[in-house]
């Protein structure tokens, strides 16, 4: 199989569910930051942007499904594009915490809950088969353990104390497998040129989100939320210029959405931490950190309605074999 015939430009791939993400921690953000005096009816009009930016891709994956449920079970085999499948289901692990509290909530985030652990299962089940070449890993592969530390995010706005040991078993399993994942990755990364990956951000993820999944059971930010946060400061200050540097001069394609939920996990962990610990640092790392979110998801969403109505934006995936 030639290079052109290896990768095809798929429309509307699974992972965009990555925007919803992004769109979404933004949104909880602000609505944290609406605490010490920021607008409140901008993480409110972020929510509601989320939510249709789901309905809309929930409506055209089905219509792929529909029109080629073949190409579209092909992404999901793939191992360089399997683990996407997560950002659908952290969707909708996200999306109950920007709605009323209720039962509808509830669904969703036990349908949610439900389908990350299965995904996740999934991942590490083919991961470990030992029939994968060391080529195939990517920082997609932290994809499935950030959705595990996303499922005790919505504890405190659920208010469903009996799922607290549930939410515990996927607090400790996305921390645990965090590590060799991490370590992998990492590896791959000082090892080899991974080329113009916005993927990369996705290191960040295990320690902004398992700050804040961490903060949602512990209830408070003791010396260990403090440690995740400091090591998620430190990566973005490492990562954040390499894949600036990497997309600088690149053609966009949709898939730089994999670059939103990291920055916003990062600022919603920085709201979360200047709350808990008054003072300058804190304040001015969250305001920090929610501008360049902020920022970059304006930049993104401009880019992404430009790049679709020049028809340029769509995503190069392994083609299905």
């Amino acid at each position: 199989m030639d290079a052109k015939q290896a990768t095809a430009a798929v429309p509307w791939p699974v992972g965009l569910f990555a925007s919803v993400m992004g769109l979404a921690g933004l949104s909880a953000a602000w609505r944290l930051a609406a605490r010490y005096g920021a607008p409140g009816w901008i993480g409110d009009g972020l929510a509601v942007l989320a939510w249709l930016t789901f309905l809309f891709l929930a409506g055209v994956q089905l219509r792929r499904v529909w029109s080629d449920g073949k190409t579209w079970l092909a992404e999901l085999r793939q191992p360089a594009t399997a683990p996407f499948l997560g950002t659908f289901w952290i969707s909708l692990l996200l999306l109950p915490m920007l709605a009323p509290p209720g039962w509808p909530a509830r669904a969703m985030w036990l349908l949610g809950a439900a389908g990350m652990v299965v995904c996740a299962w999934r991942n590490f089940l083919q991961w470990t088969a030992g029939a994968l070449d060391e080529g195939q890993v990517s920082a997609a592969w932290l994809i499935p353990v950030v959705g595990l530390l996303d499922v005790p995010l919505a504890f405190p706005a659920l208010g469903w104390p009996a799922l607290r040991e549930w939410m515990l078993f996927a607090l400790a399993a996305g921390f645990v497998l965090a590590i060799p994942v991490f370590a992998l990755v990492f590896g791959r990364l000082v090892s080899r040129a991974p080329g113009a990956q916005p993927t990369l951000l996705i290191l960040l993820a295990p320690f902004a989100v398992g700050f804040s999944a961490y903060v949602a059971m512990a209830g408070e930010v003791d010396a260990l939320a403090r440690s995740l946060f400091y090591l998620d400061l430190f990566l973005l200050a490492v990562l954040l210029p390499r894949v600036y540097s990497m997309l600088r001069g690149q053609p966009f394609r949709l898939n730089w959405w994999a670059l939103s939920f990291p920055l916003a996990a990062s600022a919603v962990a920085a709201q979360r931490y200047a709350l808990a610990m008054p003072g300058w640092f804190g304040r001015s790392v969250a305001v920090a950190l929610l501008a360049l979110a902020t920022l970059a998801i304006g930049a993104l969403a401009w880019r992404s309605l430009r790049g679709l109505a020049r028809g340029d934006a769509m995503v190069p995936v392994p083609a299905a074999r």
